[in-house]
């Protein structure tokens, strides 16, 4: 073999171990003591939020909760009492960013220095496209990228300074695969996808470790807080059932120490549940193949009609079909996690 082969194969495997050196010291040597270190949740006084909430103090850390509904604050505030002042609630709509700085200056004051941020807050509308406004789109993005956006700006300053931060986005698997009958959701969750993995490739030069969490079905019990439209008792019995259904959906418990556990390592992506990660596999291999089974998933839910553009909740829409023995668990989930008044 020629010198100068030889020489260009060694140059180049030293630099390939150099790369997977650092990708390997990134990935495996970063863990995350959360022992005494501030966490904000926004959406966390109910569902996932609240469950995060649960799995965060366990592993010694201070919680704040932003929420808007004071009634659920108070709740949330019952279940987390016997952690005492690690825990701080905050009303606030995280979707308006003078009240989001207020928010966080009032747990800066009140538990110290903001070190884990987790853009939890979401909002959902099931329901065909033609049921869906324009106003529905611009919720979405309000509430999945603005809000994230704003809360982002306000930590992410001090983070920078101390040398250390991590920032957990919970987008989907909808805003992995857009999902018919959800829509206006799949389109805020693609643009806080967008946001969170260009974002984690600019401050982790700064020791900030931004997650994006795609999420598949979990039995949080949150159906009955989501808004339909339509014929809504039949868009909440597919999407109650769907949500219900073990191997299906993933219990919320699970679920959320997975996020911890991402959010301690570093990890870039954390996609939970088995079926969410053969659905990104399967579509990220063979778009057309998951767009034409989409499409006649698609034919199989409701047409429009109803109410029609109309919304209203989960535990307005239900029916003989759900709440049903099928939906036990998520039943169960939704008095465990705050979901029912």
């Amino acid at each position: 073999m020629k010198p100068w082969r030889v020489t260009n194969r060694l140059l180049f495997a030293a630099g390939a171990a150099s790369v997977a050196g650092a990708v390997l010291r990134k990935r495996f040597g970063n863990h995350y003591k959360l022992g005494g270190k501030t966490v904000v949740i926004t959406g966390g006084s109910r569902g996932l939020g609240l469950i995060m909430a649960r799995e965060f103090l366990r592993r010694g850390a201070r919680v704040a909760l932003l929420a808007r509904d004071p009634g659920e604050l108070q709740r949330a505030a019952d279940d987390l009492r016997s952690w005492g002042n690690r825990v701080v609630t905050v009303e606030c709509d995280v979707t308006q960013r003078d009240q989001v700085n207020r928010a966080l200056d009032r747990v800066r004051g009140e538990l110290g220095p903001i070190d884990v941020l987790v853009n939890n807050a979401g909002t959902i509308s099931v329901g065909p496209m033609d049921t869906m406004s324009a106003d529905d789109y611009r919720q979405s993005l309000d509430v999945h990228f603005w809000a994230p956006l704003y809360s982002t700006l306000a930590v992410l300053p001090e983070m920078r300074r101390r040398n250390e931060g991590r920032i957990v986005n919970i987008s989907s698997i909808g805003g992995k695969i857009s999902v018919p009958h959800l829509l206006p959701y799949s389109v805020g969750k693609f643009a806080l996808a967008g946001f969170s993995e260009g974002l984690r490739a600019e401050v982790i030069q700064d020791n900030v470790y931004v997650t994006s969490v795609y999420p598949g079905l979990m039995r949080t019990g949150s159906p009955r807080n989501a808004n339909f439209k339509g014929k809504h008792k039949a868009e909440y019995a597919w999407f109650s059932i769907s949500g219900s259904l073990p191997g299906l959906s993933i219990d919320a418990d699970r679920a959320g120490r997975q996020i911890v556990n991402a959010c301690e390592r570093g990890d870039a992506v954390a996609i939970i549940s088995l079926p969410a990660k053969l659905a990104v596999r399967l579509h990220g291999i063979f778009p057309g193949i998951t767009a034409s089974m989409l499409g006649g998933v698609n034919s199989l839910l409701p047409e429009p009609g109803g109410i029609g553009p109309q919304a209203v909740k989960g535990k307005e829409s239900f029916s003989a079909v759900s709440p049903s023995a099928v939906t036990t668990l998520t039943e169960k989930a939704a008095e465990k996690n705050n979901e029912v008044a």
